[in-house]
């Protein structure tokens, strides 16, 4: 194989690969890995394409600003092709998105524009209407708007899909697809539609998303949220054919979640949450047929983007999607427990160096001071400040000459409002447990996310 000219030479010919360690039923299903790409998903097709059109239409010019709302991943296609073709990037995003992806874009040189994700279309601090709005206060400027450009499912029929139907050696039952623009759905479908009309579209949507409702009844249901990134829509892009869909499956947060961790741990194909909704719609699609299928989905895209949150067991569980062992008192708002290894701490002889640096590794304000799993003391990022701020060497001094060693600790069928009392006090509640020891810490925070868990339960 020959060196590439450029990294964008790199977009697309991505691999595919079969599921072998997951139950598919009676079909055959394979993965194309658009998680190959370089910038990490298939909307790095998307991205060269548009941008590629604009240059030849005319309207992205030398030293030109490219700007689009989007969830992430078109943003991170868009700002690597116009980096390397000397291009400004300005990305609008919803601020739901994982914190690799803002890194990532950022990394790249782009400006990011972070909004709320819960407003919709005509709202000023609506993504798409944000973006709307700089280009037109921006000079030598283009909106790509995906959800409507044609360049965008252009990319999807002319590369995407001949290369699937190339590696299913022109065999292909069923195609699950979800909608973020509606690019993929509709330029697979239409490719699909005239070189292999057996292929069936499905439509895999997150349960919220108007899209399934659509498909099924022709009218928008009730909009809900999801917390899955990058499809699922609260209306029908201009550039989504859903008359190409032929089934519609509806797929939970906690499925689509659950399904990205087990891909990992049975395929090991690390994947974003999309994918998680992808290959579960696939696998649900597989396990309903009666005769054996040959069905394809995507890994569209890696999931390195969102190492803290899908895989993530503490904002698993503060978002409701990994059931915890449920006491009915105070134990439920600790979040990590040291009877299950999850206590990040420091010891008493430890320096106020290394406690610093784990409070920054694991982004905590405050360590408990272990001495043999008994709490000898407590630590936040004041009294480090308060040992430090007159001496840096003082932060070879140990963790005992800074700790606050008076504790508040509470038995675990204490009162609710006993842990509000010491909130009042700005202070961190020590939770201990049905022996008397050390269970774990309660801060502000791990209250209002059990709060906030308890009350979606409810």
């Amino acid at each position: 194989m020959s060196a590439a000219a450029n990294v964008l030479d790199l977009i697309g010919n991505t691999p595919m690969v079969e599921v072998k360690n997951i139950d598919t039923g009676p079909c055959r299903l394979f993965l194309k890995l658009e998680s190959q790409n370089p910038g990490g998903s298939i909307k790095d097709r998307i991205g060269l394409s548009m941008i590629l059109a604009a240059e030849k239409n005319g309207t992205l010019k030398t030293g030109g600003t490219v700007i689009e709302a989007t969830a992430g991943n078109t943003g991170l296609g868009l700002a690597l092709v116009a980096r390397q073709k000397g291009y400004k990037m300005i990305v609008v995003v919803p601020d739901k998105m994982s914190q690799e992806k803002i890194l990532h874009l950022k990394a790249l040189g782009a400006d990011v524009r972070m909004t709320r994700s819960d407003v919709g279309k005509g709202h000023p601090e609506y993504y798409q209407d944000m973006a709307e709005r700089i280009h037109a206060e921006t000079p030598n400027s283009i909106w790509i708007n995906q959800f409507a450009n044609p360049a965008n499912p252009i990319a999807h029929e002319t590369t995407t899909g001949p290369e699937i139907l190339e590696q299913m050696d022109g065999d292909i039952d069923a195609m699950v697809v979800g909608v973020g623009s509606g690019g993929t759905l509709s330029g697979l479908g239409r490719f699909f539609k005239a070189n292999s009309p057996k292929t069936k579209m499905i439509l895999a949507d997150p349960k919220g998303s108007v899209l399934a409702d659509m498909v099924e009844t022709g009218t928008m249901g009730e909009l809900g949220s999801w917390l899955v990134e990058g499809i699922g829509e609260d209306f029908v892009p201009p550039n989504c054919d859903l008359s190409l869909v032929a089934e519609a499956v509806r797929v939970s947060d906690e499925e689509a979640f659950a399904t990205t961790r087990e891909l990992l741990e049975k395929e090991g194909l690390l994947g974003g949450s999309s994918t998680g909704t992808l290959v579960a719609a696939a696998l649900r699609y597989c396990r309903a047929q009666t005769e054996p299928k040959r069905v394809c989905t995507f890994v569209c895209d890696s999931g390195n983007k969102y190492l803290s949150k899908a895989f993530n067991p503490f904002w698993l569980t503060d978002a409701g999607l990994v059931e915890r062992e449920r006491f009915g008192d105070l134990r439920d708002f600790v979040s990590r427990r040291l009877d299950k290894g999850e206590i990040v701490s420091v010891g008493p002889k430890d320096t106020l160096a290394t406690a610093f640096t784990r409070m920054r590794l694991h982004d905590v304000s405050q360590l408990p001071v272990l001495e043999d799993d008994r709490v000898v003391g407590i630590l936040d990022e004041g009294d480090v400040l308060l040992s430090v701020h007159s001496d840096s060497t003082h932060f070879d001094s140990t963790v005992d000459t800074a700790m606050t060693a008076k504790l508040i600790t509470l038995p675990y069928d204490a009162a609710l409002e006993d842990l509000i009392d010491i909130f009042k006090d700005d202070r961190v509640a020590i939770v201990m447990d049905a022996d008397e020891k050390f269970f774990g810490l309660v801060t502000k925070s791990d209250a209002i996310n059990t709060l906030k868990r308890l009350s979606k339960a409810a």
